[in-house]
């Protein structure tokens, strides 16, 4: 997985986060599913780069190819 995004227990809960913020990836995704573009994301988290974006939308689309199998 990329080293942008870390777990950690002890922060926000264990959510998936850009490294060395508490900004969880679900937020970053959720501003871009509404619309945002990065230019304004950047503004609005003066702490993330255009990296840490990429690797967020690589996260999701990490944790989005698990397959179900059924017994």
């Amino acid at each position: 997985m990329n080293p942008r995004i870390t777990i950690d227990p002890e922060v926000c809960s264990g959510e998936p986060c850009i490294r060395e913020t508490r900004i969880p990836v679900h937020v970053i995704l959720s501003h871009l599913a509404a619309g945002e573009d990065e230019k304004t994301l950047l503004k609005n988290f003066p702490n993330i780069t255009h990296q840490d974006i990429l690797a967020c939308l690589e996260y999701a689309s990490f944790v989005t190819t698990e397959k179900v199998t059924t017994l």
